[in-house]
């Protein structure tokens, strides 16, 4: 059975697993081991999201099997450790799109519609927040998911993260979609 909460500062540890292990393991067949690498300088927990009750895990007959939310914060992607991609500045609802952030599901729970409840739940916050649009920056690997929920790539990037590993840079698309 399949239940969401919102996460609270005690998660951390293991959402701190469950991210390195969906790191390690779904990004496989999307970006080789040098980018896997690479985007651990980008990809992680963001604490921020909890501390403004935005962040929600999603458990599976108890066991965690995903984490993910989102955010009224000017910041697109990035977790605690990514300093220079953080702007804790406020978005304003009329005129800006809520953010989708730092979705993970662990690897042992993938077709199961975990993501899928993260972004329904994450939306449906956005929405009585008063947010029209949502975006993301999506990895590779969580494409084909936002595509089949109605997000558009509005860019691709390639990113160089500070931090990661020399000159290797990851793929990223910015994805959209009117709430």
């Amino acid at each position: 059975m399949l239940a969401i909460r919102l996460a609270t500062m005690v998660d951390l540890e293991p959402l701190t697993d469950l991210m390195d292990r969906a790191i390690n393991e779904l990004q496989k067949g999307f970006l080789d081991a040098q980018q896997i690498a690479a985007s651990r300088a980008i990809m992680g927990i963001d604490t921020q999201l909890i501390r403004d009750e935005t962040y929600f895990v999603v458990l599976w007959n108890g066991a965690l099997a995903g984490c993910g939310g989102w955010s009224f914060r000017k910041t697109l992607y990035g977790g605690d450790h990514s300093t220079d991609l953080r702007d804790r500045g406020r978005l304003d609802p009329s005129c800006d799109a809520a953010k989708i952030r730092a979705m993970y599901t662990h690897p042992d729970f993938t077709r199961r519609g975990v993501g899928r409840a993260i972004l329904k739940v994450s939306e449906d916050a956005a929405r009585a927040a008063g947010f029209k649009r949502a975006e993301m920056m999506a990895t590779l690997a969580g494409v084909p998911l936002y595509e089949r929920c109605g997000y558009q790539v509005i860019e691709k990037v390639q990113c160089t993260p500070a931090g990661g590993v020399d000159g290797i840079s990851v793929p990223l698309l910015r994805m959209g979609k009117a709430l």
